[in-house]
């Protein structure tokens, strides 16, 4: 499989990682980047060719849109006169696969990805979703793509996209928001900011694993942690009484809103 990316920045970085980590031959792999430095650093780390060209695409399965939403219509322009059978992914936050299409002049073998940022320690989750033209085979290179960042997740309905964007894309900055929550507190009820930031950080990682690898689901866990009239509870009362899980999926349902608006206007 020969891949060609369009963008190199920090997403396109991940992904490469995470192929390399997995035994991908990077010579398969081809970057079209139009900053001279970014060329040489994905050269020099990533040993894949570098181009500021489209000069290659013809000659490629695979072509992964790893540019900012903004640009997306503007290079869709520049690949209409290449496309032959070449599956097109996108990780573009927020634009739609009809979108794409149409400024491809209806090119329809459209795979549309939203990953999050742990895939750059390849700890991420990918929500894919696939146009009906795409085969399988093209399902298949766009899984194993995605699986070098993490896990994956496919949809079979685009509108649900605006709901992963709440949960998994933006879901990492609530993460880290609640560990800095945590961390202040820490530091307000006398410890250091160094014992705070270890025992706020070592706490969620530890947490979040055991979750993970616990064939017990989150609440009973919970419920395992909290004693009958112990501290636990005392501190789960109070976020109970704050209604903490609607102000979580008010927060959420803001997130998902702005999705949606931001596939109408980045659409147009």
């Amino acid at each position: 499989m020969k891949i060609n990316f369009i963008g190199g920045g920090n997403m396109a970085r991940a992904i490469i990682g995470g192929l390399k980590n997995n035994g991908f031959s990077m010579s398969a792999i081809t970057v079209l980047e139009l900053d001279a430095q970014k060329r040489t650093e994905l050269a020099k780390d990533f040993n894949v060719q570098v181009t500021d060209t489209y000069a290659e695409f013809n000659h490629t399965d695979v072509i992964i849109l790893a540019v900012k939403p903004q640009q997306l219509k503007e290079v869709c322009g520049q690949l209409t006169q290449i496309l032959q059978s070449q599956l097109i992914v996108s990780i573009a936050a927020g634009v739609r696969s009809g979108d794409i299409a149409r400024w491809l002049n209806y090119y329809h073998a459209i795979v549309r990805v939203m990953p999050n940022t742990p895939a750059q320690i390849q700890a991420g989750v990918s929500a894919l979703y696939a146009m009906t033209s795409v085969n399988q085979t093209q399902r298949d290179q766009a899984n194993t793509i995605l699986s070098a960042v993490g896990k994956t997740l496919w949809l079979d309905d685009e509108a649900k996209m605006d709901a992963v964007t709440a949960i998994s894309g933006s879901g990492p900055a609530y993460v880290f928001y609640f560990i800095e929550a945590l961390q202040e507190a820490g530091v307000r009820l006398g410890l250091g900011n160094e014992a705070a930031n270890m025992l706020a950080l070592q706490t969620f990682a530890g947490a979040s694993l055991l979750a993970t690898q616990s064939a017990d689901n989150v609440k009973t866990l919970r419920a395992q942690v909290t004693s009958k009239g112990g501290t636990t509870e005392q501190g789960i009362m109070t976020l109970e009484f704050a209604n903490i899980k609607s102000i979580i999926y008010n927060a959420a349902k803001a997130a998902a809103d702005k999705s949606v608006l931001l596939g109408d206007q980045l659409g147009k």
